[in-house]
């Protein structure tokens, strides 16, 4: 069996499970590294602000590491 890692918009990740599914694809739910700001902001106890800004930090460094490689 494969895994596949598919990242879907929000406003069509109904649609887009729905016909997986017909498929029969698994769907796993979202890993921990994956979280929403709002729901890593209540995992680690900080604002939705700050969670926000954390998150864009971590991608901006991933994002110069990747230029650099």
């Amino acid at each position: 069996m494969e895994t596949l890692v598919i990242n879907i918009p929000d406003k069509k990740s109904a649609l887009v499970k729905q016909i997986l599914k017909g498929l029969g694809v698994t769907i796993k739910s979202e890993t921990k590294d994956q979280l929403k700001p709002s729901e890593y902001a209540t995992a680690i106890n900080i604002s939705k602000d700050d969670a926000k800004k954390m998150l864009h930090d971590i991608s901006e460094s991933r994002n110069e590491w990747e230029r650099d490689i």
